[in-house]
């Protein structure tokens, strides 16, 4: 056990509903939720003006509009808070070369193992000079807590909420655990704590009491000398550095499972080319395309196909994930789709047989552009019969849009035809609202704006 509260758990605030209060200035001080919006949807993050009326994450979205009717909901912006992320991370990879990120928001840092700390006050440092870089960097707050050990760390910084830094001092961590709840406790999730609550154990204190042999007795070996060891306060488990990416993917659950078959193309489509533009903002390519499927029954199917050498190359990820769903029976329905690329590489090699095609693709293409300038009549039906539809335009609420004459704004809402938007950037002060039709020409999707002047955080381009 460590004699300096050296290890750092660092908690971002309600990281997804503060990221979209700091970039639209008319939701800041309000209560804002965000998750999925359809009637399956869960709420992934509600800020604290939502919690107020008792919304908090992994409620049923149905449940939170019945809470707070009056509240903003809004889609989440992966690309955004990815983007945040980094510029955190990339803060906390400054003090210590052991960072040990758990989520988009919250991460463990060994500071003596960065010499960024060796005691209290110079822990306390640079917890706070953290802090105030965050804010700096991002315009968000962060909560932090500073202890000998991950177990007490993590305690720490639930205690520092909102935005703010507590430490525990070693030699004071049994008196701080005794009364706590032994939900408190890593690995304590409901089933276990209804467990031990029906054998009269409710606290850490009396998960002390009870003695290594009883708790051994009531959930097992493995979790019983855990539980004792950590009641206790013992927690030796070390900040294990950010281990490397194995792979990179994408996937959408869907408000009402879709049925139609060329509708699950078109999405496999874009969804593989979301995939390649995250795989190329990493700098990496892939062996390996996935097609992850869940089926209106909640079966779930995984296929995939290794290609010749890796790739960072839209069409063929697009080429490849379409030959995969050939083989997925989709005829039930279809609520969640996911394309993916693992065995992955720092480089691309050339893929011989991939440009093969493409040449194939291309004479063919012009074979094609041949025939339609003569067409038969048969042929012109056959034509017409292949060419899919348009794809409907989604305008997703909260997500970024701009328009030619009002630039940049964000999505209110739509329906009936509309879509409805709030023209204002994260410097502006609140701005007006106007609505369009849903196929206007001068409306287009956006990419997020940085929260704070001068930083970079927009996606590039793919």
């Amino acid at each position: 056990m460590r004699t300096a509260p050296t290890i750092l758990h660092l908690d971002m605030d309600a990281f997804f509903a503060s990221a979209e209060q700091a970039s639209k200035p008319s939701l800041r001080g309000k209560a804002v939720v965000v998750g999925g919006l359809g009637p399956r949807g869960v709420v992934a993050t509600a800020s604290y003006e939502a919690r107020v009326f008792g919304v908090h994450s992994a409620m049923p979205m149905a449940q939170a509009r019945r809470l707070a009717p009056n509240a903003a909901y809004l889609v989440p912006r992966f690309t955004l808070y990815r983007e945040v992320s980094e510029q955190v991370m990339g803060l906390l990879g400054a003090l210590s070369p052991l960072v040990e990120p758990l989520s988009l928001d919250e991460a463990f840092v060994d500071l003596e193992a960065g010499e960024a700390a060796c005691d209290e006050a110079s822990a306390r440092l640079a917890g706070a000079k953290l802090r105030a870089d965050i804010r700096a960097v991002t315009g968000l707050t962060g909560s932090v807590g500073l202890a000998a050990s991950k177990m007490l760390a993590k305690i720490a910084s639930e205690q520092a909420k909102p935005d703010g830094l507590v430490v525990i001092q070693p030699g004071t961590e049994r008196a701080l655990l005794g009364p706590m709840s032994v939900r408190t406790l890593p690995g304590v999730g409901p089933a276990t704590g209804d467990h031990l609550r029906r054998a009269g154990i409710t606290t850490v204190d009396e998960i002390a009491e009870a003695g290594e042999d009883e708790l051994v007795r009531l959930v097992g070996k493995a979790h019983g000398h855990a539980l004792y060891a950590m009641a206790l306060a013992h927690d030796e488990r070390p900040v294990v550095a950010e281990r490397e990416t194995k792979s990179v993917s994408v996937e959408d659950t869907y408000d009402v499972d879709i049925h139609d078959r060329m509708r699950v193309g078109l999405e496999v489509q874009r969804l593989a080319d979301r995939c390649v533009r995250r795989l190329r903002d990493a700098g990496l390519s892939g062996r390996t395309i996935v097609l992850k499927v869940r089926r209106y029954d909640f079966s779930t199917l995984t296929r995939s196909e290794t290609l010749r050498g890796p790739t960072d190359d839209p069409g063929v990820v697009r080429e490849a994930a379409a030959r995969l769903l050939e083989a997925v029976d989709t005829t039930g329905g279809v609520r969640l789709l996911g394309v993916g690329v693992s065995g992955l590489a720092d480089y691309t090699q050339e893929d011989l047989f991939a440009q093969a095609q493409a040449q194939a693709q291309a004479e063919a293409a012009a074979g094609e552009s041949a025939v339609l300038e003569h067409p038969d009549e048969e042929g012109a039906e056959e034509v017409a019969a292949e060419q899919a539809p348009p794809a409907e335009r989604r305008w997703p609420a909260g997500h970024d849009v701009r328009h030619a004459e009002y630039g940049h704004g964000w999505v209110q809402g739509s329906g009936l035809g509309r879509v409805t938007v709030r023209f204002e950037t994260p410097y502006s002060e609140p701005g007006r609202v106007r609505t369009f039709r849903t196929d206007d020409v001068a409306l287009e999707l956006a990419e997020p704006l940085p929260l704070v002047r001068g930083t970079v955080c927009e996606r590039r381009g793919g």
